[in-house]
């Protein structure tokens, strides 16, 4: 291994699929170890029931110049994230990077359905699923990021502080939850600064994952077929670009003037320098605001 992290000990949580994959293999690339955690595994599949593996994971960042280590993973179950953390500790006696990425709730939420209407199992399990493992992560891998300095906490969310703020997003319980998971990032810092870590929040943009493109019926080789369908899908993005920022401030020895704060993969391209995988830097979150909730045509110039 060779590359900024050669060293460093990263948990990726909810690592199986979309941002989390992303974000794992872009550590590897930097020369990381990185334990990726998550359900879905080739023995057996998530209530997802999507054919994407936890070990693949874990190959494709070995194979991107790190050390991928797969350990299945339910972070609703604290006595499974405490026998995680207690394998990093027993084999690395350290952790440097934490992201927790867990979500888990594409399959729960109904779109513009108002709380008294949406079918409340669902809602409170997402509730459960993207707040409740962040919660159980951080109780049990913060205490072995705090034993060295430099520690980061990367919360993933959707939406930046400022757009969240003044948007309504999707529903009840799926904007409460992005909501949380940025305010954890916050609360993370106040409480992880004076002990030399650092939290931050994180959205990538649109993100072309697995379950998008699906979606849209196209691959990531001909992702621009659906533009026909949905043409402010141009502004969108690969799930390594954001991987790219989690990388990019793991390098950073001055990553603490970020603390609390809530950043974008499009804001931090701009920052570092990072590019997506064809050499674009879409800034998705900007084109939101200024074309897309204005009804404008699609048009990326000048956003990527």
């Amino acid at each position: 291994m060779s590359g900024p992290l050669e060293g460093k000990v990263a948990l990726v949580a909810g690592a199986t699929r979309g941002a989390g994959r992303g974000i794992a293999v872009e550590l590897g690339a930097a020369g990381a170890t990185v334990y990726v955690t998550g359900r879905s595994t080739r023995a057996r599949r998530s209530e997802y029931d999507r054919p994407e593996t936890l070990e693949d994971t874990a190959d494709l960042v070995t194979a991107a110049g790190g050390h991928g280590i797969a350990v299945p993973t339910d972070h609703l179950d604290p006595a499974q994230v405490r026998t995680v953390v207690d394998r990093v500790e027993a084999e690395q006696g350290r952790l440097d990077v934490l992201v927790n990425d867990i979500w888990g709730g594409e399959k729960l939420f109904e779109w513009d359905t108002p709380v008294w209407e949406h079918d409340l199992d669902n809602g409170l399990r997402l509730l459960r699923l993207a707040v409740e493992t962040h919660a159980i992560t951080s109780h049990h891998a913060l205490p072995l990021l705090l034993r060295g300095p430099g520690g980061l906490v990367v919360e993933m969310t959707d939406g930046t502080a400022e757009y969240n703020r003044d948007t309504y997003r999707v529903n009840f319980f799926y904007d409460l939850a992005k909501a949380s998971v940025l305010r954890m990032a916050f609360a993370l810092g106040r409480e992880l600064g004076p002990r030399g870590a650092t939290a931050v929040a994180l959205t990538p943009g649109w993100l072309r994952s697995e379950m998008m493109l699906d979606n849209y019926g196209v691959r990531e080789e001909n992702w621009r077929d659906a533009l026909d369908r949905a043409p402010h899908f141009a502004i969108s993005e690969t799930p390594r670009y954001v991987g790219r920022a989690v990388a990019a401030l793991a390098a950073d020895p001055d990553v603490a003037r970020f603390n609390g704060r809530s950043l974008s993969s499009g804001g931090l391209a701009r920052e570092y320098g990072f590019t997506d995988l064809d050499g674009s830097s879409p800034d998705a979150w900007r084109y939101l605001v200024e074309v897309q909730d204005r009804g404008k045509p699609a048009d990326v110039t000048g956003y990527r």
